[in-house]
């Protein structure tokens, strides 16, 4: 898979900026559009089969979310850039799906981007690139494809639950972020049982080339969250800080509290990235401990036969005026001083603990 987004990145070599060229690999995506339009006493929710019919929503009596699922689709996004007279660096990041988090200020309007996590069906970690355009009276949010965190906004939207539709354009925005973060909280959560099922295995002696590949696994994905979640802190920060016309006042303490929040996950991310350092670690050291118990095992048997493999070779030299040679119970002498021997050191390794 990172093959495969290196080898699109590299396609973006070369081009002019403000190039609109999707790095993504959903190219096969259909183009979804929602619009709601909404106050605090009505609202209207609407499905939208061109980008054209969205442009007459935004009204400076209403707030209005455009949300647009489809990245492949450069040239309604191009369309939406002409309309609200976005810069073409935007509409350029917008599809850039590589970009790390970030934010943009702009006159009229305040660019943001930020990465949603999930586990799909199969367990395996999925990054989906969002973007969104806060303005005066309206939000537009930009997917990769169908599929996200939204649905309790939209469940606010239409019950009139919260303050989401007294608030202004930039609370809109902090709860799509809020939303975001907040599933970070499942993933980690996710991540965090993950981890102590290989601890578990790790006990229980699983087969070494399965905890090889799931250690390394869990590495590859804790670095994943890591790359998304840490610009996400200093997109928050300054999104609280900046003085913009479009951030009121009132939003500012959500935004703090968004804050706290992402910095809870980063911590708990760096804390989850030690503890999978620290079963490569634990990993080794049974590997290690299993090979000492081994060498044990053959060096007490190597000590115990030294005495009699020494009294074998004695016995085994070609002599003839050996005193005992000749002696009519000999043999069983020399069996009677070996199981001796024997004996005497298994008691003797037993006394010690050794055995």
């Amino acid at each position: 898979m990172a093959r495969k987004d290196n080898t699109s990145y590299k396609k973006t070599i070369g081009l002019a900026p403000g190039t609109i060229f999707y790095t993504g690999e959903k190219t096969s995506s259909d183009l979804y559009i929602e619009v709601f339009k909404y106050n605090k006493e009505t609202y209207e929710e609407k499905e939208l089969d061109a980008i054209e019919a969205a442009f007459s929503y935004n009204t400076a009596t209403h707030i209005t979310w455009i949300n647009v699922n489809g990245l492949n689709h450069t040239k309604v996004i191009e369309k939406i850039g002409n309309h609200y007279g976005l810069h073409p660096l935007i509409l350029e990041d917008i599809v850039n799906t590589q970009h790390r988090p970030k934010i943009d200020e702009y006159e009229n309007y305040l660019f943001v981007v930020l990465k949603m996590l999930y586990f799909d069906k199969n367990g395996e970690l999925v990054i989906e690139h969002i973007s969104c355009v806060l303005g005066d009276s309206f939000v537009i949010s930009f997917q990769e494809s169908d599929g996200d965190v939204f649905d309790p906004i939209r469940s606010r939207i239409r019950n009139n639950k919260g303050r989401i539709r007294i608030m202004g354009s930039d609370y809109l925005l902090y709860t799509l972020m809020d939303a975001v973060v907040d599933n970070y909280f499942n993933l980690i959560e996710v991540m965090g049982d993950k981890i102590e099922e290989l601890e578990d295995e790790l006990f229980e002696k699983k087969d070494d080339n399965d905890i090889t590949y799931d250690i390394q696994n869990l590495k590859r994905e804790i670095l994943r969250i890591r790359r998304a979640v840490f610009p996400l802190r200093e997109v928050v920060n300054r999104l609280e800080k900046i003085e913009h016309k479009l951030i009121v006042k009132k939003t500012r303490f959500y935004l703090r509290d968004l804050y706290d929040h992402i910095i809870q996950v980063s911590e708990n991310v760096e804390i989850y990235r030690d503890m999978i350092w620290g079963l490569m670690d634990m990993y080794m050291t049974t590997i290690s401990n299993k090979m000492n118990e081994v060498m044990k095992v053959l060096t007490i048997i190597a000590t115990i036969f030294i005495p009699l493999t020494f009294l074998a070779g004695i016995y085994g030299m070609n002599f003839e005026n050996i005193p005992e040679l000749k002696y009519k119970y000999g043999y069983y002498i020399f069996w009677t001083v070996l199981l001796i021997i024997f004996i005497g050191l298994i008691v003797y390794f037993k006394r010690r603990k050794w055995l």
